[in-house]
C-alpha cells in the first residue's frame, strides 16, 4: 500500500463524515423566512376606522404621536441588577461586595422624585443573547432564530421591516453615534453618524469616550429627531474583566452621569430610553440563556408625566421586543410588519389626573392596533411558508375574532363600556402573548428526512471505518482500485444530480449534492468487498473492539442522550478516563505484560531472534498509572462551571492576569506561568538530546536549539505587556501598544517558519563520515550489487541502519589508514518521533498565546499527561517483527478522552458563552476590519486547541512502543555453533552490544507500516465519529425537548467542529510522518548509491 493511497482513503471517508454532518445541520438549524412586506400610513393593520386619537390630527398615522423625539441610548450587556440601588441582594450570587450596585443612582433618584415621570423594567431577552441578534429584535419586534449567531462576525443589513425603515420613510433626522456595527445592520439610514470599532474588547474607553464627545453638543444643536447612542464600556469590561471588578464600578459611574446630563437636557416632547441588549454571566460573557444573560435593564423617562400611578415595588418583566410597537406608537408610526411584540399598555394611559375608563379605553386602543398588526403577519406568514401548526393558529384566529368584535361593541356603545373594558383588554393581551409563543415554537422548525439521511450517512461512515480497519492488514485488499471505483461513483451521482437540478429549473444545493456524492461512493465499495465477508466471522466484522472499550463507547453514547450528563460532561469524561486508566494498570498485570514494548520476531534469511527484553517490576505500571491520574486531576482544578450548575464555582485561574487586583499576586502567579513555559521548553530539549536529534546540524534542530528559545521569550515578553498594559506610564503607552501587536505575530511566524523547515529537511540525525573497513558484520541481502527495487532497497535498510550504528559505536576497526568510507548515523531509529514532537511543540506555541497565561500550566500538564499514558500504553502493545502493527483499541480511547479532558481543562464548555472571544484579538487588538475568517480562526484555534494537537500527535500511538525499545542495549546472540568460536575471543568483543533497531523496525516492511498508519486513523476517526453520531441522534430524538438549543443544540455543534478540526489533523499528522519516511527513503537511496 503506497502512502498516497492511506492519506486518500482517510479523507474519502472524513468527507463521509462531513456530508453527514452538513446534511444533518441543513436539517436541524434552518433560518427563518423573513419576510420582504412593510407597513405604512396609507394600509391600516386590519378592517375598521382607525383609533379616535388619530382621527382628523394632521401626520398622524395609525396612532396619533405622543412624542416627537426619542433618544435611545442602548448600553451593551447592561444587566438588569446593575440598575438596582446598594441595598439590593440578588439571590445566587456569592457573598462578596458588589462593585456594580448602586453605581446608576440617578435612575433610583428620579423614580423617587418623579415617580410618574419614569419607569425601571426587567427586560426579558430572548436567546441568543448576542448583540446583533439584539439590535435585530430591538429594531424589528421579531425572533432572530439559533442559526443567526455565526452572523456576529458578518453582521448583514436588515432586510425585514424594523423602526429604522420606519422612521427614515417618515422623514426623521436620526443621528447615530456608537458601535459600527449599526453601519452594516442599516446602511444609508442615518442622517449623521459617528461610527466607532468595537472590535477591542480589552479597550473600555474608546467607543464610550467617542460617543461623549458628540452626544451633548448634537443634543444642544437641535438638528435631530432620533437620538441613538450605543455604549460598549459596560460590555468590554465584562469580558475582560468580569461585573465584580472595580473597572466595572467605574464604567458603571461613567454611564450614571451620562444619563444625568441627559435628563437634565431633555424637553417636554422628548422620550428617553436607557436599555441593555441583555445581560452577562458572572464571568462576564453571554450568548446563552441563563437568567443574569436573559435579564436586561430598560429605563424609560420624559419630562412630562408618562404613567397614572405609581411604579410597583418589585419592577415588572416584559419582553424585550415589547419595546418596538410601543416606540412605533408613542412615535406615530406604523408598527413594523413582522412585529410579534406586545405594547406595554400602561404607556399609553392618560395623564395621572385623568378617568380610569379613559386610560383604560387609550390601552385597548393601543393594544387593538397591536393585535391586528401581529393577526395580518400570522396570515401572511402561514401563507407563504405554511410553517405554523394550523390548529393553534385557529385557536388565536377565534381569539382575535372574538376580541375584535368585543373592542368594535365597545367604540358603538361607549356608555356601557366601563363593564366590558378589562375583559377587552385580557382578550388582547391573551391573542398576542399566545401569538408570540405560537410563533417561538413553531420558528425551531426539522427537516426530518434531512436529518435522518445525515445520521444515517454518519452511521455508514462508522460501520465503514470498522470494515477499513478490519481489512487494512490484509496484502491482497486493493485499496487503490477500490477507492478510484467508488470515488468515480460518488462523482457520477453528483453530476447527475445536478443535471436533473439544473433541467428542472431548482436551485443547486451543495449540501444535497455533497450527500449524493457520499451516498453514491458507498455502494461500490461494499459491493467489492462483499466477498470478503465470508472469510471472517460476522461478529468479528461488526465488533472488533474489546468488551470494556464497547462499554466506555456505548456509555458516552448513551450520555449524549441526557441534558444532565452532557452538562456534566466535563466530569464524566474525568471518570471514564480514569476508569481506562485503572483498567488499563490492572490489565498489564494481569496478562504479565509488564515489558517496554513485546518483540515477537519472526526469523528471516536464517537469522535467530533476540532475546525477549526484559520485564519491569510490578509496580511501573502501576507508576505511571498513579502519576497519569494525579495529572487529570490536577487539569481538573482549571474547569469551567456551566451555568445550569450554580452550586458550582468556575476555577479563578481561567481569568488573565490583566484582570487581577494586586500587583504582588499577579507577580507571583506570572512567574509560576514562565516556570511552565520553560518546563516545557526544557522537557523537549532533553528528550531530543535523549535520543540524540539535538545533536543534528540540521535546519531544524538548530530551530529547536535556538528559535524555541526566542518563541518562549517572545511569549513570556507578551503576557508581561498584556497583563500591565493599563499600568504602563503614558509616554510608553505607544510603545507597548505596538509591542502588543508584533511579539504574538512574530511567535506565531517563527512556529510557521519552524514548521516549514520541519517539512524541509525532517531526518534529524548526525551523520560521521570515516576512514576504515569492516571486519565483523556484513549488510545481508539477497542480491548482489546496488538495489534494483523499491523491495529490495526497503529490505537492506534496517541492516544498513545496524550497520552504521556499529561504526558509530567504534565497533568497526581502521584496518589501514586509507580504507574505504565508513558512514555512521547518530540516533536514526527516532526519527519519526522527533519530528512528531517537534511539530507540536511548535503548534503548542502560537495555541498557548491564545490563551490566557496560566493555561500555560494546563499545557504543561497536557505534554505530561500525554508521555506517561504513552508509555503506559506501549508497556502493553505488542510488536511484531516484521509486521503487521497494530495499535490496540484501548490506546486510541485513552487518546481520544484525553484530549476532550484537555478541551475541559482549558475552560472551555460546549456552549457559546463559553467561547474564549478575547482570541480573535491577540495580535490584533484594533481589530481586523472587513476581514472574516481570520477572527474566526484565532476563535476557532483557542477553542478547539486540544483536538487539533491530540489529533496531529496520534500517531505517536504507533511509534512509541518502537520507541520504548531503547530502554537498554542488549548481547548479540550467537548463531548456533558458534560458542567455542566465541570463547577464543577477546573478553570485550564477547561483551559487545547490539543496540535496537527501534523505529526502523517500521521500514523493515513498508506495506505493514502504511496499513498500520491507515489502521489507526481509521479507528480514531471511529472513535470522534460515535461521538458525533450520538450528538445527532440525542438532537434528532430531542428536538422538541425543553433545552434543546441550551444544551443539545451547542453540544452537536461543538462536536461537529471539533470532528472536522481533529480529522484534518490527523491527516497532517500522518502526512507528516510519511513526509519523514519519503526523506528517510531518499537519506538510504543516496547512502547505498554512493557506497
Amino acid at each position: 500500500m503506497q502512502k498516497v493511497s492511506v492519506l486518500l482513503i482517510l479523507a474519502w471517508v472524513g468527507f463521509l463524515f462531513y456530508a453527514g454532518i452538513a446534511l444533518f445541520t441543513s436539517g436541524f438549524l434552518l433560518i427563518r423566512l423573513e419576510l420582504s412586506n412593510h407597513s405604512s400610513c396609507q394600509e391600516p393593520p386590519g378592517p375598521g376606522s382607525l383609533p379616535l386619537g388619530s382621527q382628523g390630527k394632521p401626520g398622524a398615522c395609525w396612532m396619533a404621536s405622543r412624542f416627537s423625539r426619542v433618544v435611545f441610548v442602548l448600553i451593551d450587556a447592561l444587566r438588569f441588577d446593575f440598575a438596582q440601588p446598594q441595598r439590593s441582594y440578588v439571590s445566587g450570587e456569592p457573598p462578596v461586595s458588589l462593585p456594580f450596585l448602586g453605581k446608576l443612582g440617578s435612575l433610583q433618584r428620579i423614580l423617587e422624585i418623579q415617580p410618574h415621570h419614569a419607569r425601571l423594567y426587567r427586560s426579558q431577552v430572548d436567546p441568543p443573547t448576542i448583540t446583533v441578534q439584539r439590535l435585530k429584535a430591538l429594531t424589528t419586534g421579531s425572533l432572530p432564530t439559533f442559526i443567526d449567531a455565526g452572523s456576529n462576525f458578518a453582521s448583514y443589513a436588515i432586510v425585514e421591516d424594523n423602526l429604522i425603515k420606519q422612521l427614515t420613510r417618515a422623514g426623521q433626522r436620526i443621528v447615530f453615534m456608537g458601535d459600527g456595527i449599526w453601519r452594516d445592520l442599516f446602511p444609508g439610514a442615518f442622517s449623521k453618524a459617528f461610527f466607532f470599532s468595537s472590535s477591542n474588547i480589552k479597550d473600555l474607553h474608546t467607543v464610550d469616550n467617542g460617543i461623549l464627545e458628540h452626544l451633548y453638543p448634537t443634543m444642544d444643536s437641535g438638528e435631530w429627531d432620533v437620538l441613538i447612542a450605543h455604549f460598549m464600556g459596560v460590555d468590554h469590561c465584562g469580558h475582560s474583566h468580569g461585573p465584580y471588578h472595580p473597572e466595572m464600578a467605574k464604567k458603571l459611574s461613567q454611564m450614571d452621569q451620562m444619563i444625568q446630563g441627559l435628563m437634565d437636557r431633555l424637553e417636554n416632547d422628548t422620550l428617553l430610553v436607557v436599555a441593555g441588549d441583555h445581560g452577562m454571566t458572572v464571568t462576564g460573557d453571554h450568548g446563552g440563556e441563563s437568567e443574569l444573560e436573559v435579564s436586561a435593564a430598560l429605563f424609560l423617562y420624559s419630562p412630562t408625566a408618562l404613567f397614572p400611578s405609581t411604579p410597583p415595588e418589585e419592577p415588572e418583566v416584559i419582553p424585550q421586543i415589547s419595546l418596538v410597537p410601543t416606540l412605533a406608537l408613542l412615535l406615530g408610526l406604523p408598527i413594523p410588519f413582522g412585529n410579534i411584540g406586545e405594547v406595554i399598555a400602561e404607556l399609553f394611559s392618560e395623564s395621572k389626573d385623568s378617568q380610569p375608563h379613559s386610560s383604560a379605553l387609550a390601552q385597548a386602543e393601543a393594544l387593538h392596533l397591536n393585535a391586528q398588526q401581529v393577526s395580518r403577519f400570522l396570515h401572511t406568514y402561514s401563507a407563504a411558508t405554511q410553517d405554523l401548526q394550523v390548529k393553534e393558529l385557529h385557536q388565536l384566529q377565534n381569539l382575535f375574532t372574538k376580541a375584535s368584535a368585543d373592542y368594535q361593541w365597545l367604540l358603538q356603545n361607549p356608555q356601557e363600556a366601563e363593564a366590558t373594558l378589562q375583559t377587552v383588554i385580557t382578550e388582547l393581551q391573551q391573542f398576542l402573548r399566545g401569538a408570540r409563543a405560537t410563533c417561538i415554537e413553531s420558528w425551531a422548525r426539522f427537516s426530518l428526512v434531512r436529518m435522518a439521511g445525515g445520521a444515517a450517512l454518519l452511521a455508514s461512515a462508522c460501520f465503514l471505518c470498522l470494515l477499513i480497519s478490519q481489512w487494512s492488514t490484509s496484502p491482497s485488499f486493493h485499496y487503490r482500485t477500490l477507492l478510484l471505483i467508488t470515488v468515480s461513483w460518488g462523482l457520477a451521482g453528483a453530476m447527475i444530480c445536478a443535471g436533473l437540478l439544473v433541467t428542472a429549473g431548482w436551485k443547486l444545493d451543495l449540501v444535497i449534492l455533497g450527500a449524493i456524492a457520499a451516498t453514491s461512493s458507498l455502494p461500490p465499495f461494499l459491493w467489492k468487498t462483499m466477498p470478503g465477508w465470508g472469510s471472517k466471522r460476522p461478529l468479528a466484522i461488526l465488533f472488533p473492539i474489546p468488551g470494556p472499550v464497547l462499554i466506555l463507547l456505548l456509555l458516552r453514547l448513551a450520555a449524549a442522550f441526557s441534558d444532565s450528563f452532557v452538562i456534566a460532561d466535563a466530569r464524566a469524561t474525568s471518570f471514564l478516563l480514569g476508569s481506562l486508566i485503572l483498567f488499563l494498570v490492572a490489565q498489564l498485570h494481569w496478562e504479565g505484560q509488564m515489558l517496554p514494548s513485546r518483540l515477537l520476531p519472526k526469523c528471516r534469511l536464517g537469522s535467530s531472534a533476540p532475546t525477549s527484553p526484559l520485564r519491569h517490576s510490578g509496580t511501573y505500571a502501576l507508576r505511571l498509572g498513579v502519576g497519569l491520574l494525579l495529572c487529570t486531576r490536577l487539569a481538573g482544578l482549571f474547569h469551567r462551571c456551566p451555568e445550569e450548575t450554580p452550586v458550582c464555582h468556575s476555577s479563578p485561574w481561567l481569568s488573565p492576569l490583566a484582570s487581577m487586583v494586586g500587583s504582588r499576586a499577579k507577580n507571583l502567579w506570572y512567574g509560576a506561568c514562565v516556570g511552565a513555559l520553560v518546563a516545557l521548553l526544557v522537557a523537549v530539549r532533553l528528550w531530543l538530546r535523549r535520543y540524540g536529534n539535538l545533536k543534528s546540524p540540521e535546519p531544524p534542530v538548530l530551530f529547536v536549539r535556538w528559535g524555541l528559545p526566542l518563541m518562549a521569550l517572545g511569549t513570556a515578553a507578551y503576557w508581561a505587556l498584556a497583563s500591565g498594559a493599563d499600568e504602563a506610564p503614558p509616554r510608553l503607552r505607544a510603545l507597548v501598544a505596538g509591542a502588543t501587536v508584533v511579539l504574538p505575530r512574530a511567535v506565531a511566524g517563527l512556529a510557521a517558519a519552524g514548521l516549514l523547515l520541519l517539512l524541509w529537511r525532517p531526518v534529524t540525525v548526525l551523520v560521521k563520515v570515516g576512514a576504515g573497513a569492516s571486519r565483523t558484520r556484513t549488510v545481508l541481502t539477497p542480491f548482489s550489487g546496488p538495489p534494483t527495487s523499491q523491495a529490495d532497497l526497503e529490505y537492506v535498510v534496517p541492516q544498513i541502519y545496524r550497520h552504521m550504528q556499529e561504526a558509530f559505536r567504534g565497533r568497526i576497526e581502521r584496518t589501514k589508514s586509507q580504507g574505504p568510507l565508513t558512514v555512521a548515523a547518530y540516533q536514526l531509529g527516532s526519527v519519526y518521533s522527533a519530528a512528531m514532537v517537534t511539530a507540536l511543540t511548535l503548534l503548542a506555541f502560537p495555541l498557548l498565546l491564545l490563551h490566557a497565561e496560566r493555561i500555560s500550566l494546563v499545557f504543561l500538564l497536557l505534554f505530561l499527561q500525554s508521555f506517561l499514558l504513552l508509555h503506559l500504553l506501549a508497556a502493553g502493545i505488542p510488536i511484531t517483527t516484521p509486521g503487521p502493527f497494530t495499535v490496540p483499541w484501548q490506546a486510541v480511547s485513552a487518546w481520544a478522552l484525553l484530549a476532550t479532558q484537555t478541551f475541559y481543562s482549558t475552560g472551555h464548555q460546549p456552549v457559546f458563552p463559553a467561547i474564549h472571544w478575547h482570541a480573535a484579538f491577540v495580535g490584533f487588538p484594533e481589530g481586523h476590519g472587513s476581514s472574516i475568517w481570520l477572527p474566526a480562526l484565532l476563535v476557532g484555534a483557542n477553542t478547539f486547541a486540544s483536538h487539533l494537537l491530540f489529533a496531529v500527535g496520534c500517531p505517536l500511538l504507533l511509534l512509541w512502543p518502537f520507541l520504548c525499545e531503547s530502554q537498554g542495549p542488549r548481547k548479540r546472540r550467537q548463531p548456533p555453533g558458534s560458542e567455542a568460536e566465541s570463547r577464543t575471543k577477546p573478553e570485550e568483543e564477547e561483551e559487545e552490544e547490539e543496540e535496537p533497531l527501534m523505529e526502523m523496525r517500521l521500514r523493515d516492511a513498508p506495506h505493514h507500516f502504511n496499513a498500520a498508519l491507515l489502521q489507526l486513523g481509521l479507528k480514531y476517526l471511529f472513535v470522534l465519529g460515535v461521538q458525533i453520531l450520538a450528538c445527532t441522534l440525542a438532537a434528532s430524538v430531542l428536538r422538541r425537548h425543553l433545552v434543546v438549543w441550551k444544551v443539545f443544540a451547542p453540544k452537536f455543534i461543538f462536536e461537529a467542529i471539533g470532528f472536522i478540526v481533529s480529522s484534518v489533523g490527523l491527516l497532517l499528522g500522518i502526512a507528516l510522518v510519511m513526509r519523514v519516511d519519503g526523506a528517510v527513503s531518499s537519506w538510504f537511496r543516496n547512502l547505498v548509491l554512493a557506497q
